[in-house]
């Protein structure tokens, strides 16, 4: 039995039934202001079309590149696509240094085609033509499918020079001045778009993307005529297009500020992005290990949890100066142990503390800790996803989801489907899918399609 201390510690992240609906309610108001013109420019969730009007037939062929960049690492992938057999799929991961990621912005662009560059050399494409799928994770407007506009960075990234512009053009250029390989920006996509596509190509009824990892967003498949930011030529001929919602932002105008806790003031406050991302920094990858760890910090000091340990006080210090020492993946990891060994926990608090046998009753603590940060970063995403469904007129909606919370954490797809089952309407009927490789063959398929319409 958890105690009634951790309970009333823990109770700001169990949100209510009312919280829930009235959540619910104000991120559906923010995705109509963000698809309307006269009101987007007040949206949080920017709701921006993609340009991409078709999902994947399952008949693309070809060989395609694929470059994922949304974090500390890229990929680049080169997909055989082989119609209705099974693709090919031969990849490498490449590092962003640090300096990179806060450098000028035309280096990490060089950087970029410098490694793709490698890799096609590595497989002996060199004097092949390769279209190209560019995964680029953060916030962008695009003008067209091979033209989006870094709107701000995120995830850690701050290279000057790189907002305002065209991040196609820009690895374009970066390509073309070295001119060793005959590589085409095709397609400029995030990744939720590219968890939609890899999704869509298995099963038709796919309609939603999710992202919930290093950071977290969605798209879905929109009428056309209700995005209004799609211009006339754009329109012409489709019925949909994919929108990319941004939904990380949601929260920013005050909406989430009556189920925000102290301990998302503070991730908040010492954030690069202060007063930005507010969602995100509730639901993503980035911010849950923090989260863990300040309201850990607020146990040990009130004495809640490892009362008998007589090095207290050194837990505080370590808490206090090591940000980021709890991460994220370890989580999922406590929230996997069984009662009554709990092998992970133990492991964890050994590494972080020293503790070398933390009682069954500190275990139990640590894990509820573990669970109301988790489940709530759960229940905010399947408010978001709720609300996409019930706009879409298909009565039966799969969702796609990927992004190493989703994938690793035990029970977040339980959680999820926990909430969704409350919010989504009698009438419809929904399922979630596990995305494989998302950002990878996704981009690749937009690439296809993209090829195919010209």
């Amino acid at each position: 039995m958890i105690d009634v201390e951790v309970r009333e510690l823990m109770q700001p992240f169990l949100l209510s039934d009312y919280q829930v609906q009235e959540v619910y309610s104000r991120f559906c108001n923010e995705i109509g202001k963000g698809l309307k013109r006269s009101t987007h420019a007040q949206a949080n969730t920017k709701c921006f079309p993609t340009y991409v009007h078709e999902l994947p037939t399952g008949n693309e062929m070809g060989k395609y590149l694929a470059l994922d960049l949304g974090g500390t690492n890229f990929r680049v992938l080169l997909v055989t696509l082989k119609g209705h057999h099974d693709d090919t799929v031969q990849s490498q991961i490449y590092a962003v240094p640090k300096d990179l990621m806060i450098g000028p912005g035309v280096e990490l662009f060089d950087h970029i085609a410098e490694c793709l560059a490698k890799f096609v050399d590595k497989h002996e494409m060199r004097n092949a033509h390769l279209p190209l799928g560019f995964t680029f994770s953060f916030p962008c407007v695009q003008m067209g499918l091979k033209e989006a506009m870094l709107t701000r960075w995120t995830k850690g990234f701050d290279c000057p020079g790189v907002e305002g512009e065209d991040v196609g053009r820009m690895l374009h250029e970066a390509i073309q001045r070295r001119g060793d390989a005959d590589i085409a920006v095709v397609a400029i996509l995030n990744d939720t778009t590219g968890t939609l596509m890899s999704c869509a190509h298995r099963n038709p009824e796919c309609r939603v993307g999710v992202i919930v990892g290093t950071g977290c967003n969605a798209c879905y498949l929109e009428d056309v005529q209700n995005v209004e930011l799609l211009e006339h030529q754009f329109r012409r001929g489709h019925q949909q297009v994919i929108v990319n919602i941004e939904w990380g932002a949601f929260g920013e105008s005050g909406q989430l500020d009556f189920v925000r806790t102290e301990y998302d003031k503070e991730v908040d406050r010492k954030s690069i992005n202060c007063s930005e991302q507010l969602f995100e920094k509730m639901t993503s990858g980035m911010y849950l290990g923090e989260l863990v760890r300040l309201v850990l910090l607020r146990a040990i000091e009130r004495n809640i949890i490892f009362k008998l340990s007589p090095k207290r006080k050194e837990y505080v210090e370590t808490l206090q100066h090591k940000v980021h020492i709890y991460e994220t993946k370890h989580i999922s990891e406590v929230e996997s142990d069984s009662f009554p060994e709990f092998l992970n926990t133990r492991r964890i608090i050994k590494q972080l503390f020293g503790l070398e046998k933390a009682t069954v009753e500190d275990c139990q603590k640590f894990k509820y800790i573990c669970e109301c940060v988790s489940r709530r970063a759960a229940t905010l995403v399947a408010i978001g996803i709720s609300g996409l469904i019930n706009r879409i007129n298909d009565r039966k909606v799969v969702v796609g989801i990927d992004g190493s919370v989703y994938r690793y954490h035990p029970k977040f797809d339980a959680y999820i489907r926990e909430t969704m089952h409350k919010l989504v309407k009698s009438d419809k009927q929904f399922d979630i899918m596990l995305s494989e490789d998302g950002s990878g063959r996704g981009a690749a398929l937009v690439a296809a399609v993209a090829s195919k319409t010209k």
